[in-house]
């Protein structure tokens, strides 16, 4: 036997159930001493300040996109073991050889100042530009040194010579590092006044010092946590990028929400500790509830064996909890405080905006098939180019052209034969007749455009470069990784295979296998949440497949953009005719998370509006009527707050925020404005079906708002 929600009985007057449990208490003392808790506020966020501020100078910026468990790690780990010295050279000089013969003397300056710096194992000529331009000077990096020190006494050593421009693998992770510094900073002085202005339109005068405060306090908290995490994980340096833009933008959205329901309350009981308590009931419990759904969809990314990824994971879901736990204390704090003076300053605007979105409910809902359908064709459109998305490793043209090691990099590959793309073998074994067969027959595999001998490095380890043409990304060099591995495994030594192409292998292996897992658990997830909140089986499967459409539409837009170079002008990216995968997967988590907050804040007005009493079509347009203007300034907000990534000048970071932001206005004005009612209208009651066994397992948990909050559309939002 199945059942779907009985609409409760009409509720008594708002208020009038006291606030019992730790919870109540804590509220009501809140409430008593706004001032002293506003303080307390005020010494968290200092502490959090000078704790956590420092964390951006702590955390990494090098790698995190290959498995540290992978072979192709394993490899440079054995060649470093072995050797003493990094595999590939960590600081690359271009020295300036001008025409009239002083450039040998000017590199053999260099080759020597390079050699003197702490860190660097050797320095040597590195070959010159086919026009003569140019001459380059490798420098391999000691194993133990710090990359990041190194590269920094480098540019420094320097800095004063314009005939000499550094780069190579060290400073390009130190000049990312250094940039994403600069990108925030820019992104905040861009977006801040932006939001500023925007919240002075969205909440009042009163109202905007809200959201500031709860992003402040999001932003340094988060930070703070992540100190601590750093101290037993070590985060990556990207993850500040997410933790400003979400922080921000969960806090804009947080805030808004709990602030137009308490206007809402204020109307209806005026400036007291009734219309707090039943603003926190309500809209603070579907603000908890949205807090968790976004946290538990970005924690799946700590799945993945990526740090990159993982950073982002455990980023992503602390600054979600820390967001709504700021937002759930500040805000009845600051509604304590001035009461009244946060009413609305006109009522009868905030009314016609809601009468508008009532009676477009309605009009969307008496032809719901045909809405449906026709928006789902759009979304299905706009989500296409998605399907045709070709995969690139995060290669040079992330680093802006501003900087040194992307000068490098352009002339490496515009004037030196650097013999395309090198396989590396790293072999292990005391049989030397064994470790020559092997180089030999991997030296006539398809792909290897030059014969390759065994270097020796120690007693028992090898060391076999394969040159390979194309880049790492090509099918050349990635079937050939493939090849020298199931060479590999019929041979009798240990044999380990690294280089670009093999650590691209390697993060496409590790993706393809945990991908169905973390999305599995990213959808069983967010249904259970959803189902707690609703007692719904039916919503949460809508849930997750109009966010799956939304999730497309987003991903489909960065492949329409950034691999097929569209608005590289504009938004100043080097394309490299594909997309970094790790990108999809932070977006799309990303994206997921946040359709399911603006999902979350839609049913739970919808499902307030039904427990009143209210039928099913009408429940619906009443929850869009209250939502509506909220969920779309809340989107814009966001959008701005997160958007605020696409100028970056890091490419992969830039696609995050671009795709997000897509993503977002495209949830909140079509997905919930025209999808959401219209299947919501089809389905009628049969929107909050569950079996008869789990509907009682619901009760029993007895996750639910108290009596229902008072809901009378038809004087609310249908004007007289």
């Amino acid at each position: 036997m199945t059942t779907t929600h009985p609409p409760a009985r009409p509720s008594t007057p708002p208020g009038a159930a006291g606030t019992p449990g730790p919870l109540g208490r804590l509220l009501r003392a809140l409430h008593a001493h706004p001032r002293r808790a506003a303080v307390a506020v005020f010494l968290f966020v200092v502490a959090a300040g000078a704790l956590g501020g420092p964390v951006a100078g702590a955390l990494t910026s090098d790698g995190g996109f290959a498995p540290a468990d992978s072979d192709s790690v394993r490899a440079v780990e054995r060649l470093e073991a072995a050797t003493g010295v990094e595999p590939s050279p960590g600081v690359v000089l271009l020295v300036a050889t001008p025409p009239d013969g002083s450039g040998a003397a000017d590199v053999e300056r260099a080759t020597a100042t390079l050699a003197g710096l702490d860190g660097i194992a050797s320095a040597r000529p590195g070959g010159t530009a086919s026009d003569g331009s140019s001459a380059l000077v490798v420098g391999v990096v000691e194993a133990a040194a710090d990359d990041e020190a190194v590269a920094e006494e480098a540019v420094a050593a320097f800095a004063d010579d314009d005939g000499v421009q550094v780069g190579g693998g060290a400073v390009a992770g130190l000049q990312i590092g250094g940039q994403v510094e600069e990108d925030l900073a820019r992104a905040e002085t861009l977006a801040f006044p932006v939001l500023v202005v925007l919240s002075l339109l969205v909440f009042g005068l009163r109202g905007a010092v809200l959201p500031l405060v709860v992003g402040v306090t999001t932003v340094l908290g988060t930070f703070l946590v992540m100190a601590g995490i750093n101290q037993v994980y070590g985060l990556s340096v990207f993850a500040l990028n997410l933790v400003i833009g979400l922080g921000l933008g969960l806090a804009i959205d947080y805030t808004l929400f709990l602030l137009t329901r308490y206007r809402e309350e204020l109307d209806r009981q005026g400036a007291t500790f009734g219309a707090v308590a039943t603003t926190m009931r309500t809209a603070g419990r579907t603000v908890a509830f949205s807090a968790v759904t976004v946290a538990v969809a970005l924690a799946t990314l700590v799945l993945f064996p990526q740090g990159f990824l993982k950073s982002m994971g455990i980023a992503g879901a602390t600054v979600a909890v820390v967001a709504a736990v700021a937002a759930l204390v500040v805000t009845p704090v600051v509604l304590s405080l001035w009461g009244g003076k946060l009413a609305r300053r006109s009522r009868r605007g905030g009314a016609r905006s809601e009468v508008r979105w009532y009676r477009f409910s309605h009009a969307v809902m008496r032809r719901p098939g045909l809405v449906a359908v026709g928006t789902a064709a759009v979304m299905l459109l706009l989500a296409a180019p998605a399907l045709r998305a070709e995969w690139t490793p995060v290669d040079a043209t992330a680093v802006p052209e501003s900087q040194s090691a992307r000068v490098v990099s352009d002339e490496l590959a515009a004037s030196y034969d650097t013999g395309g793309t090198p396989v590396t073998v790293a072999i292990e074994s005391g049989d030397a007749d064994a470790v020559a067969e092997l180089a030999r027959a991997a030296s006539g595999l398809p792909g290897v455009t030059a014969p390759a001998e065994a270097g020796a490095l120690d007693g028992d380890t090898w060391q076999v470069d394969l040159p390979v043409d194309g880049d790492p990304a090509s099918a050349e060099a990635q079937d050939l990784v493939a090849a020298t591995r199931d060479l590999a495994a019929e041979s009798s030594v240990d044999v380990l295979v690294t280089g670009p192409a093999a650590e691209f292998v390697d993060q496409q292996a590790a993706i393809a296998e945990v991908l169905p897992i973390a999305g599995a658990l990213l959808v069983l997830l967010t249904m259970l949440v959803l189902w707690l909140m609703t007692g719904s089986v039916v919503l949460p499967v809508k849930a997750v497949v109009m966010n799956t459409l939304t999730v497309g539409v987003s991903l489909g837009a960065i492949t329409w953009v950034y691999q097929d170079g569209r608005l590289t002008e504009l938004l100043g990216y080097t394309s490299n005719g594909g997309v970094e995968p790790t990108n999809f997967l932070v977006t799309g988590a990303l994206v997921f998370a946040l359709s399911t907050d603006y999902g979350v804040f839609l049913l739970g007005r919808v499902k307030e509006a039904r427990e009143a009493g209210l039928p099913e079509r009408e429940a619906v347009a009443v929850g869009l009527g209250r939502t509506g203007s909220v969920v779309t300034a809340a989107a814009i907000l966001l959008a701005v707050a997160i958007g605020a990534f696409s100028t970056s000048e890091i490419s992969f970071i830039q696609q995050i925020g671009v795709a997000t932001a897509v993503g977002v206005l495209v949830d909140a004005f079509i997905v919930r404005s025209l999808l959401v009612p219209s299947l919501m209208g089809l389905m009628g009651k049969w929107n909050w079906w569950a079996p008869m066994w789990l509907r009682r397992v619901h009760d029993r948990i007895g996750f639910s708002e108290g009596e229902p909050a008072q809901v009378s559309p038809a004087r609310d939002l249908v004007p007289a």
